[in-house]
């Protein structure tokens, strides 16, 4: 079994260069695999369904031509993106996971997550994640005027970039006794994340032994892709070109 991880696409028409390497990774790389998991942040942002624009119609696109080829395609809930809802995955044939999802990898139960769950440090955050996710809080979201979303999501995005401008970097990184807490609440040697944007494998002193958390990339100037066969786990990078005259098919 071929089993492919991405996360932190951040797609938005704004960066044509990662929807082409998007593009790309799906019909060559990607549809050599058995099934495939992204793991939020998958969009630059998402303010409902209803909202979709031809961008986001060549991207399910992509999705559902993967899916319809018989591989499951599963998608967990990003910071940005968690307003997903039930007709995106209807129109890709995507199966949405949840956060943190256990799964079984060539006989080892792994753990996905996103990561923001992670970063205890970051309490502002975690407040603001609580009531954000709140289904209530979402319901009455998805029933407002798609103007004021639209106004909403911009106004979050600029917080959130004055916000990281004035955090240190550590209290934006995983909390190491959070990750342990978590690995040994389900009992798992590996952990599969994203959001920190900073692609590497840690080892894991855990109660059960030493573990290990690989955390994936987000893509930008590169892109970046974990694989899982028979042969164990490997992330690779590949470059994304900004030529602007390459165009998406």
């Amino acid at each position: 079994m071929n089993i492919q991880f991405i996360s932190d696409l951040h797609l938005t028409p704004e960066r044509p260069d990662i929807v082409r390497a998007f593009v790309s990774y799906m019909q060559e790389q990607a549809s050599q695999s058995d099934a495939l998991y992204i793991l939020g942040d998958f969009f630059e942002y998402w303010v409902g369904d209803d909202a979709m624009e031809p961008f986001h119609y060549d991207i399910a696109h992509q999705l559902k031509t993967y899916t319809d080829s018989g591989k499951p395609l599963f998608l967990m809930a990003g910071n940005r993106d968690f307003a997903i809802g039930k007709g995106f995955l209807k129109m890709t044939g995507a199966t949405w996971i949840n956060d943190p999802c256990p799964v079984d990898l060539n006989g080892e139960t792994v753990l996905l997550m996103h990561g923001d769950l992670l970063c205890t440090g970051d309490q502002q955050y975690l407040r603001y994640r609580k009531v954000i996710r709140n289904p209530l809080v979402l319901g009455i979201l998805r029933l407002s005027p798609l103007s004021y979303r639209k106004k909403l999501a911009q106004k979050l995005r600029n917080n959130s970039k004055k916000a990281k401008s004035m955090k240190s970097l550590d209290i934006m990184d995983v909390t190491p006794e959070e990750v342990v807490r978590v690995m040994d609440k389900y009992q798992v040697k590996t952990l599969i994340h994203g959001h920190t944007h900073r692609p590497d494998t840690h080892n894991v002193e855990l109660a059960s032994g030493t573990g290990q958390r690989i955390v994936l990339g987000d893509w930008d100037r590169q892109g970046w892709v974990l694989t899982s066969d028979e042969s164990g786990l490997k992330m690779e990078a590949f470059d994304i070109p900004s030529d602007p005259n390459q165009t998406v098919d």
